[in-house]
């Protein structure tokens, strides 16, 4: 599609002298700036900080989309989604779902499981950094029908993240005291704790009373994530058949003999 900039040029007045905005505005005016660039379906924004629960700051989803692309994701399968771990990562740019996924993901359990309820064909994300270790990703998605986002929409987003960051940053800036109420509300407490002061992270509880050692515990955390064997060892620095050898005692520990078992171990325990 060609560039409608007087929509673009429309969308960008809308923030000139503005000193701040809500969720729901900002969100808006980014959709519309960026439906001046490229087609697209929905849009979601979460913010990210550490292993926390994401906040949900906008999305264009309808009730019964609204959830499976956010309640359900926000309940526990983010900390199997690649822009999580990239979010987490605090890498900063325009990335596709396809270069940031491990090697097995579109054959993952995650994937067949929860992924493919989404329809999508492809989804985009800008990943902006920003102060108290926050990353706020906002996220263009096509569904299989509309099928992906062709190479010219995809260098054209690429060139618009500058100025994107630089929206984000001025206009959801202080989403950490948002963390910090979030976290209150859930009984733990109004300050975060750093995983040196003793806290336990979500991921990790999941395999507390399992009886999984820390490999164990990483290994069936990258295994979920859709990480084959292979790129497993290379994460860890270790063989391929150690990591079997690892898979093998963790699937007769916890009697079972399928990733789909485990994946449902796994979302039980984080409920």
């Amino acid at each position: 599609m060609s560039t409608d900039l007087e929509a673009l040029f429309q969308a960008f007045n809308a923030t000139v002298g503005r000193p701040a905005m809500g969720d729901a505005e900002f969100g808006e005016i980014f959709r519309q700036m960026m439906a001046a660039l490229v087609r697209f379906d929905y849009v979601v924004v979460f913010a990210y900080r550490g292993k926390e629960r994401p906040i949900d700051l906008y999305s264009t989803f309808d009730p019964k989309e609204h959830i499976i692309f956010v309640t359900l994701y926000q309940a526990g399968p983010y900390l199997l989604d690649p822009f999580y771990h990239t979010a987490h990562e605090r890498r900063a740019g325009v990335f596709r779902m396809r270069d940031l996924a491990p090697d097995r993901f579109f054959s993952s359990e995650y994937y067949r499981t929860y992924y493919v309820q989404t329809g999508l064909a492809e989804e985009i994300g800008f990943f902006v950094t920003a102060d108290d270790d926050i990353t706020v990703v906002l996220s263009l998605m096509r569904r299989e029908k509309t099928g992906p986002f062709p190479s010219p929409d995809f260098a054209l987003l690429k060139k618009a993240e500058p100025l994107i960051a630089s929206m984000v940053r001025y206009y959801w800036a202080g989403l950490g005291s948002r963390f910090d109420a979030q976290l209150h509300s859930r009984g733990r407490g109004g300050r975060r704790r750093d995983a040196g002061e003793g806290s336990l992270q979500p991921a990790e509880a999941v395999w507390r009373d399992l009886n999984l050692t820390s490999r164990e515990t990483a290994i069936v955390d990258l295994v979920l994530q859709g990480h084959s064997s292979e790129s497993i060892g290379l994460r860890l620095n270790i063989s391929t058949g150690t990591v079997k050898v690892h898979r093998r005692n963790v699937y007769r520990k916890l009697g079972i003999s399928s990733q789909t078992q485990l994946l449902a171990i796994y979302l039980r325990n984080l409920s």
